[in-house]
């Protein structure tokens, strides 16, 4: 069968398309949420892409923002490596009906954690602290070189990786991509990604949300701690279940708000109680 997208003229980004999305990205900040984080930002800096590439047929362009519209958390100076990715697929994905979309969004949440680690860890964590207490002694004392060298220190080399970082990685993901394509590599990375997702989902699921329950039952004389016995079952078991619960409750459209401030009072609730 042959690809009626391909038989089309070839959608390209242009050069402005592509300084218009780093410039946008400035304001990846600008709309924080507790719910999907930057999502509103990153969609605002794929926005000139979404309509170069899908101007033409309205559901395709809902559908692309609604993909840059999901849960987005990354350091701000690793960004634009996901984002010249994310251009680079799809640009991929306005040319070819054969490329899965649902990969677009795969990869950038498996990118997500490892770019903020190395954006926060060396940018926030290291260049900026050196940066203040090479630049702060000196800008007290009423010197010129104290900003200077703050800014020599940590906001060129943060300039440099993303700008370079965004081009080299829209670059080399569209030339990646359309060889991952042919050869049914992004099919295998795609679904390793979906399952490196779920296990630091679940790892985070066991290190972060914490339930004790401190009922003790009688059992022939003895006291036996509830809390014990559902350990022996299963470590961990109140925090799973509890973590399904509310997923059931996002595949339901809940708000996410209305279930952060549900869990609030169910905390408060029961701690009142003694169940936990």
């Amino acid at each position: 069968m042959t690809d009626s997208k391909a038989t089309q003229t070839e959608k390209k980004l242009t050069k402005k398309d592509l300084r218009r999305v780093m410039w946008r990205h400035y304001q990846l900040l600008g709309s924080f949420n507790y719910e999907r984080q930057m999502s509103l930002g990153y969609a605002w800096a794929m926005t000139p892409v979404i309509k170069r590439l899908y101007g033409d047929n309205d559901q395709e362009m809902q559908k692309g923002f609604q993909r840059h519209l999901e849960f987005f958390n990354c350091s701000t100076s690793t960004s634009p490596l996901i984002l010249g990715i994310s251009c680079a697929m799809e640009e991929q994905n306005a040319n070819s009906e054969k490329f899965d979309a649902n990969s677009i969004n795969s990869v950038k949440t498996a990118l997500m954690g490892p770019l903020a680690g190395i954006g926060d860890s060396m940018f926030w964590g290291t260049l900026r602290v050196i940066g203040v207490g090479v630049g702060a002694p000196l800008a007290v004392k009423g010197s010129i070189l104290g900003p200077i060298l703050y800014f020599l220190i940590n906001v060129i080399p943060s300039e440099l990786l993303r700008w370079f970082g965004f081009k080299l990685a829209y670059q080399g993901g569209n030339k990646f991509l359309a060889e991952a394509s042919e050869n049914g590599t992004l099919q295998k990375l795609t679904e390793a990604a979906k399952i490196l997702g779920l296990v630091v989902v679940g790892a985070m699921i066991a290190s972060m949300v914490i339930i004790k329950v401190p009922l003790v039952m009688k059992l022939g004389g003895t006291k036996v701690g509830l809390q014990q016995t559902l350990d022996s079952l299963m470590p961990d078991l109140l925090p799973l279940l509890l973590t399904f619960g509310c997923y059931g409750l996002l595949q339901k459209k809940v708000n996410g708000t209305v279930i952060l401030i549900g869990l609030i009072i169910l905390g408060i609730v029961a701690v009142a109680l003694g169940l936990l």
